[in-house]
């Protein structure tokens, strides 16, 4: 079938779903000129290894580094503007009220900064901060003395940003309602994410044995072009807005 028909066809199903289920990966965000994590560490940042700025463990050893490594990010992060397939999301949201369920694995904020709500960050947030160990009683943000990284000025608790890195569960409220959403809508839209990364990949294949449709968004083959039933070779800019535009 050819592209043009393909989307007429994705473009009906919207129309049929009752409920929209996406799931974002890096590819969305890579429109917008943001840095994949290894894109990231450049100059400085070129010596250190991923796990040593991904994982607890890195984080006790030098939390300085490690700090202002995802200040670093955040800087550049900053600087991204969301693209138009964050626009579309959002404005689809915002004329179909309680019909779609936004699910990302991407840290970046941009979907929230495009103006869509009650995002699924199944990795976290790259702005947020939490509490490295258990927070006791004296651990609120308002106790936290600036530094390298923050720290309650009672019990010395340190400020880590509040991402999931290497070796951690996704927070489990977020990835049982991105479960959920699976089970329960009629389509989804896997957009921007080669499908290599588990739980989040998972995702797709839960909508499709619950009876949904399945349709890839991307300009390359992608691990979950088996499960899906149409794959649109595009990226997130180019197809979102045909798909979920006004007229739709």
């Amino acid at each position: 079938m050819e592209e043009g028909a393909l989307l007429d066809t994705a473009t009906t199903w919207v129309e049929q779903a009752r409920h929209v289920a996406v799931l974002t990966g890096a590819g969305i965000s890579a429109e917008s000129g943001v840095p994949t994590f290894r894109e990231a560490q450049t100059g400085y940042w070129a010596q250190f290894r991923p796990e040593d700025m991904a994982t607890e463990e890195g984080f006790r050893a030098h939390p300085r580094r490690v700090w202002d490594w995802y200040q670093h990010r955040r800087g550049l992060l900053a600087a991204s503007q969301p693209n138009a397939g964050h626009v579309a999301l959002a404005q689809f949201q915002q004329r179909h009220p309680g019909r779609i369920t936004l699910i990302t694995q991407n840290v970046d904020g941009l979907h929230q900064r495009a103006g869509s709500t009650g995002v699924l960050c199944l990795h976290g947030d790259i702005f947020a901060d939490r509490w490295l160990d258990t927070p006791r009683n004296c651990c609120h943000i308002d106790h936290a003395v600036a530094g390298h990284p923050p720290y309650c000025d009672r019990c010395g608790n340190l400020l880590r940003p509040g991402v999931v890195w290497f070796g951690e569960p996704l927070p489990y409220a977020t990835l049982e309602a991105a479960q959920q959403a699976a089970r329960v809508c009629d389509l989804m839209l896997v957009v921007g994410t080669a499908g290599a990364v588990y739980p989040a990949a998972g995702l797709a294949r839960i909508a499709r044995d619950a009876g949904a449709r399945v349709v890839i968004v991307n300009p390359q083959p992608t691990e979950l072009d088996a499960v899906a039933h149409e794959a649109l070779r595009g990226t997130a800019a180019q197809v979102l807005p045909a798909l979920l535009s006004e007229a739709h």
